[in-house]
């Protein structure tokens, strides 16, 4: 049985959808899941207290472990948390982290995650290490203005990065987790190609079939917007990346197609893809 933590997110919940469309036992965990797709058990748990966890772990062989939310702003225990899961048993844990734990290892916006990775490096678990670098999913945040006056507002308008779909970091994610030759391994995941801000409001458009504004946001007024979903530092981090990425931020990696046998997708394929949440 496999343990999909953060299972209602963009990569958790593709990761429960690909592990039961595979055959695989599926206990899917999150703070507010409700129900889960057919072939999984839903179990609620939050991951800043380990002993909520516990009740999912029983007979559990891997963990996709998904940290997120008030755990990136210091709550809970990293190392407690692995320990709880190498207690129950369970021999494998695929960590999503992130490209900036190493391209940033001073950056105070991804402390926590580099906790995360030491805890599960420093256990006796496999373990296998994601570090994707900016999703194509963080561009849904123009839903509103795209609907309201067919407009995208973002900072640094024309500093491109090449984004990840997170379908193909659930994809790898999945392969880690049932085969046991990717243990050790750290996988740093990107797109095929760099993407500016004001590409992505035009492959958005052509999904759409329209033409989209580009509106270029201040440092300041982005990171008033960034602030309201995610703590400040992470926001602080979040647009260094986007506006000074360093050569290794700004790299193609090979990793996907070395996992998945295939290129990365595209941003525009993305864009098609969830043209209708933008409707």
């Amino acid at each position: 049985m496999i343990v999909v933590t953060g299972a209602t997110g963009n990569v958790g919940g593709t990761v429960v959808r690909l592990l039961t469309g595979a055959g695989e036992k599926v206990t899917a965990v999150s703070r507010r899941i409700a129900d889960a797709p057919a072939g999984a058990v839903a179990v609620r748990a939050d991951l800043a207290d380990a002993e909520t966890l516990r009740p999912a772990l029983d007979g559990a062989g891997a963990v996709f472990l998904c940290p997120a939310g008030d755990l990136l702003a210091g709550a809970g225990d990293p190392g407690g948390l692995v320990r709880t899961i190498e207690a129950a048993g369970v021999r494998r844990v695929v960590l999503l982290s992130s490209q900036a734990s190493a391209t940033r290892p001073r950056a105070a916006s991804h402390a926590r995650l580099r906790e995360f990775e030491h805890a599960v490096r420093d256990s006796g678990l496999g373990w296998t290490i994601l570090r994707p670098g900016g999703f194509a999913s963080n561009t849904l945040v123009h839903i509103p203005t795209v609907r309201a006056d067919r407009t995208v507002a973002a900072p640094f308008g024309d500093v491109g990065l090449p984004l990840v779909d997170p379908a193909d970091i659930a994809e790898v994610a999945v392969a880690a987790l049932r085969d046991e030759r990717h243990d050790g391994r750290t996988y740093v995941l990107t797109g095929p190609a760099a993407v500016t801000p004001r590409e992505q409001a035009a492959a958005i458009g052509a999904a759409l079939g329209v033409e989209l504004a580009f509106t270029e946001l201040t440092r300041a007024q982005a990171g008033a917007r960034l602030a309201q979903v995610m703590p400040e530092p992470v926001a602080d981090g979040t647009l260094d990346i986007l506006g000074a990425p360093t050569d290794e931020e700004l790299a193609i990696s090979p990793h996907v197609a070395e996992v998945l046998g295939r290129a990365p997708r595209s941003f525009a394929a993305w864009a098609e893809r969830n043209a209708a949440a933008f409707r």
